[in-house]
């Protein structure tokens, strides 16, 4: 069960961020995010009224409100490196996020073994090299490299965050919903004050309603790819679960490849590689 549940949490989430970085090349990042997040809050709020879900409400949820404001900026920030692309590249940097686990283990006194160790120096190696020619005397692909990798410090946050949320399924559909309707709140704001000083939330021709269907599937699947996360981490060994659901930037680069046709260059998707297991090394060690 935790393998069907992990696996499946990979192939939304890199779905998820593959529909998402193409409907940043259309609208404004943080429209994309904004209303993604809307559908999947409204989806969200009828599934917690219909489970009783209000009874699970408690202090863990100021755990859930901090994740919610978190995950807009890390959501603007990978959208927008999606759209710089490559996504072959941008989108298995993010799987660093599994840094922030890391990091706080540190701070709690946790020492990394050998493992692990070697993982931090894979990864790094990794984010150095799939830059590679691009680093050099291209400012939009400096761009986005650093746009990932304050994405990938997001999710790893939210990801902590949103673990101690709940202990129930009840409590997860709850703890989700105040997530996202915070999100819709801090990205509505922004996404205000980008207007008032100039900025567009739609194109000049305006929202194409055609365009909902995707937003929706965006947002529901990233919601739903939380979820089936934590019934995996729950039904078995969290390092397990961890390491096949971080195998959703393959989906995201074969949707690339396969829908956009995008080719790297051979130190780029070695790069790209090399992060990917770095990351697996961090989650199993």
């Amino acid at each position: 069960m935790t393998a069907f549940f992990a696996l499946t949490t990979s192939l939304l989430w890199g779905l998820a961020d593959f529909g998402g970085g193409l409907l940043t090349r259309r609208f404004p990042a943080l429209t994309v995010v904004v209303v993604s997040q809307a559908i999947a809050a409204t989806v969200l709020g009828a599934i917690v009224v219909a489970t009783g879900g209000w009874s699970e409400a408690g202090p863990r949820l100021w755990f859930a409100f901090a994740a919610g404001l978190a995950g807009p900026v890390a959501l603007l920030c990978f959208y927008k490196a999606l759209a710089l692309g490559p996504m072959g590249v941008v989108s298995p940097l993010a799987t660093l996020s599994v840094a922030v686990p890391v990091g706080v283990g540190l701070v709690l006194g946790e020492r990394p073994g050998l493992l692990q160790g070697t993982g931090i120096a894979v990864a790094v190696t990794g984010v150095v090299l799939a830059g590679g020619p691009q680093l050099r005397g291209a400012a939009v692909q400096r761009q986005a490299i650093l746009l990932t990798l304050v994405a990938a410090m997001g999710f790893g946050t939210v990801f902590a965050l949103i673990a101690e949320a709940s202990t129930t399924v009840t409590g997860l559909f709850l703890a989700l919903f105040v997530q996202r309707l915070t999100s819709v709140a801090a990205g509505g704001t922004a996404l205000a004050v980008s207007v008032r000083r100039g900025g567009r939330a739609v194109p000049d021709g305006g929202l194409p309603w055609a365009s909902l269907p995707a937003l929706a599937f965006v947002g529901l699947a990233d919601v739903a790819a939380n979820g089936t996360y934590s019934v995996a981490a729950q039904h078995g060994p969290v390092t397990v679960a961890a390491v096949l659901a971080s195998l959703y930037p393959v989906v995201t680069a074969l949707a690339a490849r396969g829908f956009l046709s995008e080719r790297l260059r051979a130190i780029q998707a070695a790069g790209a590689g090399l992060a990917l297991l770095g990351t697996l090394l961090l989650a199993t060690g």
